[in-house]
């Protein structure tokens, strides 16, 4: 499935009527240090929640789709309209393609978040958080490309997720 909207919530959601007659059915992501639980839907299943409305720029399979992640993570950030071309040239065709070929990573998207921000979402659902940290996972993120655009970033989070059963 294709997300085209984004949910988030804090608190006791899990608990709350709106989650058991709404949004049960959905995939949840809780955060891993802090009470925050994200899904992600298509318009056809659109539960009648408030949501963030998104746009899908690219979404890969990873080297490891046939697998299901239990592991989450998110890279949210905005840059300059200057910036944008470049960023986008760099996500698309060298930091999130190369990525996906890292083991162990099931899927690698970005999106555009249409309202609030950080505008630029990048998603990756992993079988390890360990993969983070291999060898192959750094050297996508260390290229001299990576080191010429992250300085552009700003209003930028990573958050790690695990999916709830």
């Amino acid at each position: 499935m294709i997300a085209t909207h984004l949910l988030e919530r804090s608190g006791n959601f899990l608990e709350s009527p709106e989650f058991k007659q709404s949004a049960a059915h959905l995939t949840w992501w809780k955060a891993v240090d802090q009470v925050l639980f994200r899904a992600y839907w298509g318009e056809a299943s659109l539960p009648q929640l408030e949501a963030t409305p998104l746009q899908l720029l690219l979404d890969l399979k990873g080297v490891s789709y046939q697998t299901t992640g239990q592991f989450h993570y998110v890279v949210e950030t905005d840059v300059k309209p200057e910036h944008e071309e470049e960023m986008n040239a760099w996500y698309n065709t060298e930091h999130l393609v190369g990525l996906s070929q890292v083991p162990g990573v099931i899927s690698a998207t970005r999106y555009l978040r249409l309202s609030g921000g950080p505008r630029f979402v990048a998603c990756y659902e992993l079988e390890s958080p360990l993969i983070l940290e291999s060898k192959e996972w750094l050297a996508v993120r260390h290229t001299a490309w990576s080191s010429r655009v992250r300085p552009m970033f700003f209003n930028t989070f990573r958050q790690h997720f695990v999916r709830l059963s």
